[in-house]
């Protein structure tokens, strides 16, 4: 097993896809941000300072996917075809689940602009709440769903913990 981004010089490049078929391709992304129970309820309230929270943390997720290969070196630029993000309150947490899908028909996979989608998402709302919780953690980011390309199909293990992939 090699990483595709270096050369065999060990100098990193970009990796040549023109030879490469298009074919459709989706990936999907999660990650969550936890927070106090309160920071939570002013979320679902809608009364938080700075307006609707989870609607403006979707947009800036959808941004994040489209600017991608702007803040990733090595990544292509894609023509996206659909961009996806589905923010849930969820009080076990206490907080917000995240899931992020991007399609688009291909040389490359889209699996960095449904990271960059989740993670802007979650970022975006920390920004939103951190003056009423500055102890809010992101994280799980990972991929879900990867398919289409030579590597064909992936899928993450389902998770079995109690605490959606947190340590026990």
């Amino acid at each position: 097993m090699s990483l595709t981004h270096f050369d065999g010089a060990g100098q990193a490049h970009m990796v040549d896809v023109s030879d490469k078929p298009d074919t459709d391709r989706i990936a999907v992304a999660e990650c969550h941000i936890r927070m106090l129970p309160d920071t939570l309820a002013l979320i679902e309230s809608g009364s938080a300072k700075k307006g609707d929270v989870l609607g403006i943390a979707r947009l800036a997720g959808i941004m994040g996917a489209k600017k991608t290969s702007d803040l990733i070196p090595l990544c292509h630029p894609l023509p996206i075809t659909k961009v996806t993000v589905d923010l849930v309150p969820d009080a076990a947490l206490p907080g917000v689940r995240i899931e992020a899908s991007v399609k688009t028909t291909g040389k490359t996979g889209v699996e960095m602009e449904a990271l960059s989608a989740a993670s802007t998402a979650a970022l975006t709302v920390y920004d939103m709440c951190k003056a009423v919780d500055k102890a809010m953690e992101i994280g799980g980011l990972r991929v879900l769903l990867k398919d289409g390309g030579k590597s064909g199909r992936y899928e993450a293990a389902p998770d079995a913990s109690p605490r959606g992939g947190e340590p026990a």
